[in-house]
């Protein structure tokens, strides 16, 4: 009930200064014993709230610069355009799970993820499901819709808990007219990820299975790979069919590429996560170049 109400006064726009403030005369007067439980099924979880509310209180433009991982729109700002674009959305956070994008749906609203890890999907002919991409903290998305007002041509769902904001167009229109650098990072920004769709499409037609899901995971190394001792770790908890549609191949044909990438020492597997063993070896295995 508590989590609710504090969802829905930041819903409306209630500030998270003031929420705290409340939550703190609320824990006082409970200790002081004027206040009584109506029902014991309702139980205030004060510690819990407060750092949820302190959490929210974190200003995301207080993130180090070099935290913004490399190629998201965040990281592509100077420290003052960022700031500004931080400062013209209302900030959200989720749990896992959660739609933050519809596909097929006439919403012009755009997402810029400040914390945590989303999927983009989309919806095949067959029923199922096609992951496009994975997009992490500083990434924008949504930015299709808000410019050509079209409906959304994916889904976006957080993957683990996520903080981002919600920018309307016309805010955004309006801080693309007044910082015009930005306008052109958010170009050089849709580039790349046309850069990366047409490359996929070029594996499909192009390179056998395992060469594809060699340079799936190498990219994924890249883009959400932690190091780790002698290895990389690949934080994204992927199933086998979302590599398989992400690599463009039958599950089947992916058990079957993994199994060898592991006997040639390249990748560990458990559930849901990679480890990359020998990452030049894997892009190698991949046929990666510096120019890739």
């Amino acid at each position: 009930m508590w989590t609710n109400l504090t969802e829905l006064l930041l819903a409306l726009g209630v500030s998270p200064a003031a929420i705290l403030a409340l939550l703190v005369v609320e824990a006082l007067a409970v200790r002081s014993g004027a206040v009584r439980r109506v029902s014991t099924r309702i139980r205030f979880d004060t510690s819990r709230l407060l750092r949820k509310v302190l959490m929210l209180m974190r200003l995301p433009h207080d993130r180090p610069d070099g935290d913004w991982p490399y190629g998201t729109f965040l990281q592509r700002l100077d420290d003052p355009v960022r700031t500004a674009l931080l400062a013209s959305g209302v900030r959200r956070q989720v749990p896992a799970g959660q739609i933050l994008i519809h596909e097929g749906h006439r919403e012009a609203h755009l997402v810029l993820l400040e914390d945590g890890l989303t999927k983009v999907t989309a919806s095949l002919p067959d029923g199922r499901t096609a992951l496009l991409a994975l997009r992490v903290g500083g990434d924008l998305v949504g930015e299709m819709s808000a410019l050509n007002d079209r409906p959304r041509s994916a889904t976006v769902t957080t993957c683990g808990p996520t903080s981002y904001s919600v920018i309307q167009p016309e805010q955004f229109k309006t801080f693309l007219r007044g910082h015009p650098n930005a306008a052109l990072e958010l170009a050089a920004m849709v580039s790349d990820r046309l850069r990366w769709s047409n490359r996929r499409r070029i594996d499909f037609s192009s390179y056998s299975v395992k060469i594809r899901v060699a340079r799936v995971v190498a990219d994924l190394c890249r883009s959400h790979g932690r190091q780790d001792r002698d290895a990389v770790v690949i934080d994204v908890r992927l199933t086998q069919p979302e590599l398989a549609t992400i690599c463009g191949a039958a599950e089947t044909s992916i058990q079957k590429a993994l199994r060898e990438l592991r006997a040639d020492g390249l990748v560990e597997t458990d559930y849901r996560r990679i480890t990359v063993r020998d990452l030049a070896a894997l892009r190698a295995c991949g046929e990666i170049t510096d120019e890739t």
